[in-house]
């Protein structure tokens, strides 16, 4: 392909593999944001920069989100990403579940059908979850009655995959999902910052990631979703997912990873880095800014924190992030980043965005989650996307160094056991 530009590339692609209405809406996008990809190895196309929705419901109401929408998509934002389980987090009074679908969804209807072609939307379905009301929400959502079941379990069988599917699609007033995402596995492994895999906590009735999958390639047969995406997976997963998609006959439609990374989270550098550079699977980053913690807002002597600012809102949630409850290595590291970006004449968050957004597992074919609170703080996270990500301008050799030194220091310092 030497010779071909990027801009055809992306042209190509997208004629290939949208309808004419889609194709006009999102060759837009490419060319009003630079960056424009092919996620992972497929051909779906997404913008640079991914609006993340957690908050829409909580800190967020209808109009905040739709104000948000509005201005992601005015900067050539095309793609959007919630779940089945968002808003987050789940112990404020007004949390349910779908909600933010829901949201998302009267936005979709309110923007129209050819607007809507425009944009990837992606959600996710919920992994095993005991007791869980996210699972329940579907019953709600779809109008079943749920007679004789004091509680269900949240699992990843087939059944419970496709009646997800459903009441994700009616929430979001859409006939198919472009990314449809599995959260978290049905297997037990160590998740949201844990790193170390008990062995006492395996489950024997773990369902099989091949049924799974095969239940997804029922749903893209269907016509209901379009690609699929994990997250917070393992190497193993992938390996393990890659398998059963090639034996499914859908490995061309395994698009991405959503996992932690961050200044402060680098696991993914390592084997799952190489696991998916071989796979050609794209990573979508998320908490980028560990939950607002890398802004600098809630440092000592710098606070500019509001009160629904996440952890001031909400100090027991993310411990790993919150200020009140994070390890002195972690507020370390944030503090000595937030220097490197000063000197640097970046903002905290900036030099955090710029850190994610410029790692070769990312900028090659993924796309970096970004949110925000505030509208005027989702202007400041997308700012450095106007900058061309080819420039070596963003982050030099010096403070990739700087970086690395404090890396090295204490690896992954808001990890735990």
């Amino acid at each position: 392909m030497k010779g071909t530009t990027k801009k055809a590339l992306v042209s190509a692609i997208f004629l290939t593999s949208t309808s004419h209405n889609a194709v006009r809406a999102l060759s837009s996008v490419a060319s009003n944001m630079a960056g424009a990809r092919a996620l992972g190895g497929t051909d779906l196309v997404v913008s640079e920069a991914c609006l993340g929705t957690m908050t829409f419901g909580v800190q967020n109401n209808r109009e905040d989100a739709f104000e948000q929408m509005d201005y992601a998509r005015s900067k050539g934002v095309n793609f959007i990403d919630t779940a089945e389980l968002y808003p987050v987090p789940l112990t404020a009074p007004e949390w349910k579940a779908g909600a933010t679908e829901d949201i998302v969804g009267k936005y979709l209807k309110h923007i129209g059908s050819s607007e809507r072609d425009g944009l990837v939307v992606a959600t996710k379905i919920s992994g095993y979850f005991s007791n869980s009301p996210v699972a329940a929400a579907r019953y709600e959502t779809l109008g079943r009655s749920m007679e004789g079941q004091e509680s269900i379990d949240g699992r990843l069988d087939a059944v419970s995959v496709k009646m997800a599917c459903d009441a994700s699609l009616k929430r979001l007033q859409t006939d198919r999902i472009d990314l449809y995402q599995v959260h978290w596995p049905d297997r037990y492994i160590p998740v949201f910052g844990q790193t170390f895999f008990d062995q006492s906590k395996k489950r024997d009735d773990a369902i099989a990631i091949e049924e799974t999958a095969s239940a997804l390639r029922d749903l893209i047969e269907e016509g209901k979703i379009r690609y699929i995406g994990l997250s917070n997976e393992t190497p193993l997963g992938v390996c393990q997912w890659v398998q059963a998609c090639e034996k499914l006959g859908i490995r061309d439609k395994l698009a991405s990873i959503q996992n932690s990374y961050s200044l402060v989270d680098r696991r993914f550098d390592g084997d799952l880095a190489e696991v998916c550079d071989a796979y050609d699977i794209g990573l979508l980053p998320w908490s980028v800014l560990a939950g607002g913690l890398l802004s600098g807002k809630y440092r000592p002597g710098h606070q500019s924190a509001g009160d629904n600012s996440r952890f001031v809102k909400y100090p027991e949630y993310m411990r790993r992030w919150s200020p009140a409850t994070a390890s002195p290595e972690t507020l370390s590291a944030v503090d000595e980043y937030a220097q490197i970006a000063l000197k640097a004449g970046m903002s905290p968050a900036e030099l955090a965005i710029a850190f994610c957004r410029t790692r070769p597992f990312i900028s090659k074919n993924g796309s970096t989650i970004v949110g925000a609170t505030t509208l005027e703080q989702l202007k400041q996270n997308l700012e450095p996307f106007d900058i061309d990500n080819s420039s070596n301008d963003i982050l030099d050799e010096d403070i990739i160094e700087r970086i690395n030194a404090v890396h090295m220091k204490c690896r992954d310092p808001s990890c735990s056991l």
